[in-house]
């Protein structure tokens, strides 16, 4: 990347003063084009869930119910769980390997606003009706009578959950889709045809929650598109201080305007939020496809990936398990630390800091206090630790060599804002070299596309502590993204297991 470039992306890169979001040199619009940024409809109260990761806890929630209710049988039965033979589980294995297989060939799984509440009822009664009959008549041929009458019952009753689960998540996943609980807030970018389109289709459904349209040419658009309000140049989307409560950017401009579109996504690329490159709606089924993810083709990804649900939930659940049990078995521990930090000093024994989370926004991460008591730190960091830091006391040498002083941050997993591997979050107002940090590398929100972690790749590959210069920011970077770009479960686990004999011969690092 040129020079120039690099300068480029530097100068719209945002900053963040005093906790809020605005562009490092903003540019100000013309006075016959002031426009009204409180007129962005975001939600009051959303569910950060999309409808990926509601199909994933569908097929879960199936799995789980058809287990739960063939144990059951068994438990109750003349057969029993424990004493029963490999032969006589199998038809009852059968019928959640047949039930949930069927729904997923009945497209049950595919919960679309426009498709009916009856259509959808129908392939869940016959996705899982016809492969829990073909179960019962092989029962019927190849086992006893009393055995028979157990997998029908089994079967029934299997039958029976699932569709009143299913009716269940399409009414009340609807009324939540209309009240925008669910809903992406999404913003256009370009004021074009294509927009008008798609908030026209998104209209009856909100699948989408549009919060309102940025344009460069000004003079050309409406103040409102279908009722999406005009909110400024691609300078304002960027100095926007609720930019971080934006899930998704979509780019909807003329498929001749190609500088114009390779202007907007060099510029957008900066972003951490999910870019998407919407060409044209044409071909676009109602009947068959999702706004919500009309734009979920790799190919018009250009900046970020389609949302993984399955990896989310995963890392997710994973999160909170290990979180829990390991807060509960460290609880005592941190009692007792907790209360020696008191009595060493005063001032409060959790220090919560203002830090960035994911999508950039702002967030209290939690930690045992290390240092003599300073009020402002907690809101912005004047300037980073150094070797023999006469702020750090006694104990917080320790703690702070030991990585102990992290402990509370599993609060923080908890609660959603963290989660045990990712980048780690960086204070409000870092600098490195009288800069900062933000403006040093070009992709840096791109970070904060993942989660921030407890720990992470960069902490085990030496990048810990303070980072001071411009170069030691761009490795931690460039660490934080291979692993956003590498994200796995087991990729977490690794990290995790190699975390603390990584951290016990760190003798080089500054804490």
């Amino acid at each position: 990347m040129s020079t120039g470039l690099l300068q480029d992306r530097q100068r719209r890169t945002m900053t963040v003063r005093d906790g809020r979001m605005r562009a490092a040199q903003p540019m100000t619009a013309p006075a016959n084009d002031t426009i009204d940024m409180t007129e962005a409809r975001l939600p009051t109260r959303r569910i950060r869930l999309s409808r990926a990761s509601i199909r994933t806890l569908l097929q879960i929630a199936d799995l789980l119910i058809a287990t739960s209710i063939v144990a059951a049988v068994l438990l109750w039965s003349e057969i029993g769980i424990l004493s029963a033979t490999v032969s006589q589980i199998l038809p009852f294995v059968l019928i959640v390997i047949a039930a949930t297989w069927g729904l997923r060939l009945s497209s049950a799984y595919r919960l679309l606003q426009r498709r009916a509440v009856v259509d959808h009822m129908l392939a869940t009664a016959y996705g899982s009706g016809l492969p829990l009959a073909l179960v019962g008549v092989i029962t019927r041929g190849l086992y006893s009578a009393a055995t028979f009458q157990w997998v029908v019952e089994a079967i029934f009753l299997t039958w029976i959950a699932l569709n009143l689960t299913h009716a269940l998540v399409v009414v009340i996943g609807r009324e939540l889709v209309r009240a925008g609980w669910l809903s992406e807030n999404v913003v256009i970018v370009g004021a074009t045809p294509n927009a008008r389109r798609l908030i026209e289709r998104n209209a009856d459904t909100r699948e989408l929650n549009i919060v309102g349209i940025f344009d460069d040419r000004l003079s050309r658009a409406p103040k409102r598109l279908n009722g999406a309000p005009l909110l400024g140049k691609l300078d304002d989307l960027f100095a926007w201080e609720r930019l971080p409560e934006i899930d998704r950017i979509v780019v909807t401009v003329t498929s001749d305007a190609r500088d114009r579109v390779r202007d907007m996504v060099e510029r957008l690329r900066v972003l951490p939020q999910r870019v998407v490159l919407l060409l044209d709606l044409d071909g676009f089924d109602p009947e068959t496809e999702s706004l919500a993810e009309i734009a979920h083709s790799p190919a018009a990804y250009v900046s970020g990936r389609p949302h993984d649900a399955r990896r989310a939930i995963s890392k997710r659940v994973f999160d909170v398990v290990t979180a829990s049990i390991v807060l509960v078995l460290l609880s005592p521990v941190l009692a007792l630390l907790a209360l020696a930090i008191k009595l060493e000093s005063p001032g409060p024994a959790i220090f919560r800091q203002n830090r960035h989370g994911f999508n950039n926004q702002i967030i209290k991460v939690w930690k045992f206090r290390s240092m003599r008591d300073d009020p402002d730190a907690a809101q912005r960091m004047t300037h980073q630790t150094i070797a023999d830091d006469p702020r750090v006391t006694r104990l917080g040498r320790f703690i702070r060599q030991t990585s102990i002083d992290e402990l509370p941050q599993l609060i923080n997993v908890i609660k959603g804002e963290m989660s045990l591997v990712g980048p780690r979050p960086h204070a409000v107002g870092m600098t490195a070299e009288e800069q900062e940090v933000q403006n040093v590398v070009g992709v840096y929100a791109h970070r904060h596309r993942a989660k921030p972690g407890i720990t992470g790749w960069a902490q085990i590959n030496g990048s810990r502590g303070p980072v001071h210069t411009k170069d030691l920011v761009r490795e931690r970077v460039r660490l934080d993204m291979e692993y956003v770009n590498r994200s796995s479960l087991w990729f977490d686990l690794y990290i995790l297991l190699m975390t603390l004999p990584r951290l016990l011969g760190d003798t080089k690092n500054i804490r």
